[in-house]
């Protein structure tokens, strides 16, 4: 279980979250709201570890995050809203490395694989500077694939995605939901997994629970 609870962060002299307390458990969907500027990518870098927090908790399975270091890190897998790829290196070569620095290297086969899966057949031993913006996220979204981890935290994961790819990560994060995952999520896109049975935050707002 992730809970957070208190929490203060502070960007430059403002004060973007004060006070925010929430729980995720297994099997569960937060969609995270908040207009620009809000801290809803501030306060997914902080659970991550990459921003430190000014005042409160994190706590993993009722430890604290920043205790647990590296032991926590590798419980989570973050997509930014930036790709957070090397434009030198092909499809391939992007997402071995970033499998290996996550502590999971994979051969090149498997790799092919995946981006074969995701729709980037023919286009995996490209330079990812020649690709579209719509291929490009598609790369760094492959990571999901082989993902092993129980928190997904996705910040704006669908932008640049065309309907089908849409579609394609929607039934990834459902799957990664129905089999006990975790995941935190914000878009600005209208996608059914953010209807029904999820949970709902708005910064600036008291939790909303489940709708």
């Amino acid at each position: 279980m992730l809970e957070v609870v208190k929490l203060e962060c502070v960007r430059g002299d403002r004060r973007l979250i004060s006070g925010l307390s929430f729980s995720l458990r297994q099997g569960e969907l937060m969609h995270l709201h908040g207009h620009n500027g809000s801290g809803k990518t501030t306060l997914m870098r902080t659970i991550c570890g990459l921003i430190q927090q000014s005042g409160g908790e994190i706590l993993w399975n009722g430890e604290s995050s920043r205790k647990l270091g590296e032991e926590f890190t590798r419980e989570l897998t973050y997509i930014g809203h930036k790709n957070g790829i090397k434009d030198d290196l092909n499809g391939i070569e992007n997402l071995q490395l970033s499998c290996r620095l996550a502590g999971m290297p994979i051969v090149r086969k498997t790799a092919w694989e995946v981006l074969e899966r995701m729709g980037l057949r023919g286009h995996e031993d490209l330079p990812v500077r020649v690709l579209s913006q719509g291929q490009k996220r598609r790369v760094t979204l492959a990571r999901l694939l082989l993902s092993k981890a129980p928190l997904w935290i996705l910040d704006e994961p669908f932008t640049a995605l065309d309907m089908a790819a849409v579609e394609f990560l929607q039934s990834i994060i459902s799957l990664h939901v129905e089999q006990g995952g975790m995941v935190i999520l914000t878009t600005h896109q209208e996608v059914r997994l953010t209807r029904g049975q999820v949970r709902q935050l708005r910064l600036g707002w008291k939790e909303e629970g489940d709708v």
